[in-house]
């Protein structure tokens, strides 16, 4: 199969290029994508609840730990006991989080800008059809569904 002609190729091809550029635009600031990302999530004014984070942002509960961790070691969120919820716990920016989070923002605007200056109106809304149609059909589950593989082979 020619890799140009193979969506998931490209999928993963350009979302490896776009984790490197934010990664390197990160680490400027002593810091990661994934990190940046936990910090858009989290609500700014109230926190949010540690069990709804792992699957607003679709993340395996050990991997947000880690990072959740770090991110407390840098000072940029604090955990609070959850006033609805005695066992859980709320995350929330400190001033240096909010800080973080302004310029991941930031950095997530410019990307977007760009990328919208060297795109059409159409071509965007193509783009975000495919990627939903992409995201639907996995979540129903109907990539692999016994009739579509008899079909491939």
């Amino acid at each position: 199969m020619d890799k140009k002609k193979s969506i998931d190729h490209q999928l993963r091809a350009t979302w490896q290029a776009v984790a490197k550029l934010y990664n390197e635009r990160a680490a400027k600031h002593d810091s990661t994508m994934a990190t940046a990302f936990v910090l858009l999530n989290i609500d700014y004014e109230k926190g949010t609840p540690s069990t709804a984070l792992g699957p607003l942002m679709g993340m395996e509960p050990t991997s947000l730990s880690r990072i959740l961790k770090t991110m407390e070691d840098k000072g940029a969120i604090s955990r609070e006991k959850n006033p609805s919820d005695g066992r859980g716990v709320i995350i929330k920016l400190t001033d240096f989080g909010k800080e973080m989070r302004e310029i991941s923002k930031e950095s997530v605007i410019i990307f977007n800008d760009v990328i919208k200056q060297h795109s059409t109106p159409k071509e965007l809304e193509a783009f975000f059809k495919v990627t939903s149609t992409i995201n639907k059909l996995i979540t129903d589950k109907l990539i692999y569904k016994e009739d579509n593989i008899n079909k491939a082979v």
